[in-house]
């Protein structure tokens, strides 16, 4: 723990308190006058906000110092070396600018990546033997807004990790040091890692790739060199407006030119990633958009061909029909919290050789367990590539239901977990069973119905889903019934 300093003073960092009490690091450090965040901007498994309304330049600057506070603390270490990436958009550079500075002031040796996808900056950790990586990256979220997605090691930053920032920029007590900065470019280091998905054979496929002008651009058109077929690109060139569409995939009206141009051009299929490029949406050659979790069934096909039995995560909004799938097919289905730095952990808590969310980030144990959007789409157009039957063929093939879109019901950031925790109480006092998991999800007769908070938007996530129609009318009249018992929940039509 650091005591109490002043500037231009010496702190002690006290480590391995319990089996070596003897060991202390002797640390410059500064006070400065404390530095508050908006409350909003610190989340389950990132740091987001809207720039210049709740996130400022200062405060990239005060995540640096207090971040290499805490790494230097944990690691052991004096003398760090941290990966720095960023996404293309038109604010990143400024935050950049300020977060190297507070990096370099805690005597970090910064090393900047430039710009490309968040994964990218998850292979430069590595690559580069850093002891960890900062992205500075909005993800799907519109042009204003922007954040930090954080790896310490190899694991994620995350949770309560997240919330110990805020508190140490409160204290205002950070090691202080001489820091550097030098450019590195891991292009092709990461560029050999995509690549080392795909198996070499002579595949025709032809496939319409659509980057949304975001991260995923430049890498994106540099891989598809590599790859046999026809590819066509669109939207590579990055661009922090998004000119063309918002760069969330998972929205249907954000893929309408992605669909004219595989019907157009007669593809097999296409790609869509989101703003960082960890995301990945696929569309089939009738422009048919496949959920989240069906991609994972379809990417957990080949995992099992490989690994029979192997142990597949998927997030609490999954189908219960996709579950019963995998499940079929020998996999060991795991199901777990939304959120890419929950999965990510959870991979490593229990071995999974795969996992996915609805959202469409997707992990492969196989390339360090992150998610990444480039990745899952060569590990599909591989396993495409090596079958006689297509991508439609495949989607025919899956178990259907009927359910709801996931649906966000928009209330305050500090109403939206204690309307949860009022639900939990309501279906409580009914002996209503239910998993607690994330939220509250509830399983009835061939249908369950999910409530849960978003991490990232001031909002309830919901989503109901049965077997037949008699069943859904069931499911969601059951939501529906005790939605309306807790105040502060909108009328939501089903």
């Amino acid at each position: 723990m650091l005591v109490n300093c002043h500037k231009d003073s010496y702190v002690l960092v006290h480590l391995e308190a319990v089996q070596h009490p003897e060991l202390y690091i002797l640390m410059k450090a500064t006070t400065l006058p404390p530095h508050q965040f908006n409350a909003s901007i610190l989340r389950a498994y990132d740091i987001r906000g809207i720039v210049n309304e709740t996130l400022f330049e200062q405060d990239a600057y005060f995540i640096g110092r207090s971040f290499a506070t805490l790494a230097s603390t944990r690691l052991k270490k004096e003398a760090l070396t941290i990966c720095v990436g960023c996404d293309g958009r038109l604010s990143s550079p400024a935050l950049k600018e300020q977060l190297i500075s507070g990096l370099v002031d805690s005597g970090v040796q910064v090393l900047d990546i430039g710009c490309g996808p968040t994964p990218m900056t998850y292979v430069s950790v590595k690559h580069l033997q850093a002891d960890a990586g900062i992205m500075i990256t909005g993800s799907h979220n519109p042009p204003t807004h922007n954040g930090f997605k954080i790896v310490l090691g190899s694991k994620p930053f995350y949770g309560d990790d997240v919330m110990e920032i805020g508190r140490v920029c409160q204290q205002g007590e950070f090691i202080e040091g001489q820091g550097g900065v030098q450019v590195k470019d891991v292009t092709n280091a990461y560029l050999e890692g995509l690549r080392s998905a795909f198996e070499p054979d002579t595949s025709s496929l032809k496939i319409v790739w659509d980057a949304g002008n975001g991260a995923a651009g430049q890498m994106m058109a540099e891989i598809t060199k590599l790859l046999p077929g026809d590819h066509i690109l669109l939207n590579e060139t990055i661009d922090g407006t998004f000119p063309v569409h918002p760069p969330d995939p998972t929205v249907e009206k954000n893929l309408v030119q992605l669909k004219e141009e595989i019907i157009k051009q007669r593809a097999d299929l296409g790609f869509a990633f989101d703003g960082d490029a960890d995301r990945v949406v696929a569309m089939d050659n009738q422009g048919r958009m496949f959920a989240g979790d069906q991609l994972v069934a379809i990417l957990a096909l080949g995992v099992l061909q490989q690994e029979p039995g192997a142990t597949i995560i998927v997030d609490v909004k999954t189908s219960q029909v996709i579950i019963d799938f995998l499940a079929s097919k020998g996999a060991n289905v795991v199901m777990w919290k939304t959120g890419h730095s929950l999965i990510k952990a959870k991979m490593l808590e229990i071995d999974a050789s795969l996992a996915g969310e609805m959202s469409g980030h997707i992990f492969y144990k196989d390339y360090g367990r992150f998610d990444d959007g480039l990745y899952a789409a060569i590990k599909l157009f591989n396993f495409l590539a090596s079958s006689e039957k297509s991508l439609s063929d495949y989607l025919d093939e899956l178990p259907t239901s009927i359910s709801t879109p996931e649906m966000r019901i928009d209330v305050s950031e500090e109403q939206k977990f204690g309307l949860v925790e009022s639900i939990k109480e309501s279906l409580d006092e009914e002996n209503v069973s239910y998993s607690d998991i994330d939220g509250v999800r509830v399983q009835l007769n061939d249908g369950w119905w999910l409530l849960r908070a978003s991490n990232t938007q001031a909002a309830l996530i919901l989503r109901c889903e049965a077997n037949n129609e008699q069943s859904f009318d069931v499911v969601t009249s059951h939501c529906k019934a005790f939605l309306e018992r807790v105040d502060g929940i909108p009328n939501v039509s089903l």
